[in-house]
């Protein structure tokens, strides 16, 4: 193994791990205040108690993601400092506003929240509650821009062998930023959902806390019903962007060897890159392809054979990543319109409840296969056509880059196990009676101020 391959699995296994948090916390970030925003409208304890008990999860979340956040950032510095020396002017800048306001907005009023019971009043507290929301959301929007910008480059010039900034504006609002932003967003929104529905629906099966679970299960259903149709909408929306700007990455995806006119969805396809005629394809729909990205069935798609080998991305795993997380987008849309006919009958519905407790590793999953499309479907570019991966690494020793691969391994193994350890024993206890204590000092702070 070289420094370039070594540098790619490291930068690969700290970011997978690293998104197996992030989502959980946009998403659960959002259900939280509002589950705290119902127990300020209603006075309903149930809200208070179903707000301490899920935001304790989302902390326990939280803290893991921001670990394992920081180590991502500086292997920019270390793994890949030609590609930061190439970029720097504009990369640097976007994850410099979500260091510096983003992640301190968030992180400043994470804390506010956790110390604030008794200290500020209801209606405040839940103001705190949307501003961390917030906060996580927007911190994303910083990340997703500057990914955006790798995949689609624009707003920028050459200057002394660098590319400069000269248009911000252009990089944070050009269409692929946007779509991308509320595609990837949606998907934790959905994530989210599934969590709380698959926790509440455990509970319902053991018929513990029935009332309190059967409210929360509803809040997850509806915005799990939501975020999935936005995620198939903007999935489509998403796919025209990636046509018009990486087509090579839309042919991987759809193992489209030929340029062809009427171009077809095949669902399953075994690749054979020496010879397309050996290639495997089951389930063709003729022009739904060409319909999807161009709105036109006839309009023609150019396939892997019009660009160079080395120009080509993975094509195998690329494909495959994007059916699976297609497939499972499907999925989530069914579970959740068979949720939403039995949602006043889930005591009554222990195969769906069973079937959604055993759901909720699949939003990880497809979130994971989408990661994979998107970063390798743009190899073998760093930036999509403008700087390759092996010339953004770091001169350093292969013996530096293996060591920290596998210490990074096995550091965040053992750090993602005690995180899913305590999520789950938690999620397993259930809320506590003595939690609605403290909404009734949070009455006594209101009514004596």
């Amino acid at each position: 193994m070289d420094v370039l391959l070594l540098s790619r699995l490291q930068f690969a296994a700290t970011t997978m791990f690293h998104f197996l948090f992030v989502p959980l916390t946009l998403g659960l970030s959002v259900l939280v205040a509002w589950m705290e925003t119902k127990y300020v409208r209603t006075g309903d304890e149930t809200y208070l108690r179903m707000t301490k008990f899920f935001g304790k999860l989302f902390l326990i979340n939280f803290a893991v993601g921001v670990v394992t956040g920081i180590t991502l950032e500086f292997q920019f510095g270390t793994n890949w400092s030609k590609y930061s020396a190439y970029v720097g002017d504009i990369f640097g800048s976007l994850l410099a506003i979500e260091a510096t306001i983003a992640f301190f907005l968030e992180s400043t009023f994470i804390g506010i929240w956790i110390f604030g019971w008794k200290k500020l009043s209801k209606k405040a507290h839940a103001t705190v509650a949307w501003l961390v929301a917030i906060g996580s959301n927007f911190s994303a929007v910083w990340i997703l821009i500057a990914n955006a910008w790798m995949q689609s480059p624009v707003g920028f010039t050459m200057r002394g062998g660098r590319a400069e900034l000269v248009d911000f504006a252009h990089v944070v609002f050009q269409k692929f930023a946007i779509v991308k932003f509320i595609h990837t967003v949606s998907a934790a929104y959905v994530l989210a959902a599934f969590f709380v529905m698959g926790v509440s629906a455990y509970h319902l099966l053991k018929k513990r806390h029935i009332e309190f679970f059967t409210r929360s299960f509803r809040i997850g259903l509806g915005f799990g019903l939501i975020f999935s149709l936005v995620v198939f909408i903007l999935g489509d929306l998403n796919g025209v962007v990636v046509a018009e700007k990486q087509p090579t990455k839309l042919a991987a995806m759809e193992s489209l060897w030929e340029t062809q006119t009427r171009a077809p969805v095949v669902l399953f396809t075994w690749p054979d890159p020496e010879n397309e005629r050996n290639s495997i394809e089951i389930g063709a729909i003729p022009g739904l392809l060409s319909f999807l990205v161009k709105h036109d069935v006839n309009a023609e798609i150019p396939g892997l054979k019009d660009f160079p080998p080395e120009d080509r991305p993975p094509v195998l795993i690329v494909s495959y990543a994007f059916k699976g997380m297609v497939g499972l987008g499907v999925v989530f849309i069914l579970l959740t319109f068979w949720g939403w006919f039995r949602r006043n009958k889930l005591l009554e519905s222990p195969l769906f409840l069973k079937v959604m407790v055993l759901a909720i590793p699949l939003p990880y999953l497809a979130i994971q296969l989408g990661w994979l499309v998107t970063e390798l479907g743009r190899q073998p570019w760093i930036v999509y056509g403008l700087q390759r991966t092996a010339d953004g690494v770091s001169p350093i020793a292969t013996i530096q880059v293996f060591t920290t691969l596998v210490g990074f391994i096995l550091l965040y193994g053992l750090l993602g196990a005690s995180g899913f350890y305590l999520i789950a024993k938690n999620a397993k206890k259930g809320p506590k009676e003595e939690e609605a204590e403290t909404g009734r000092a949070l009455d006594t702070t209101e009514a004596s101020a």
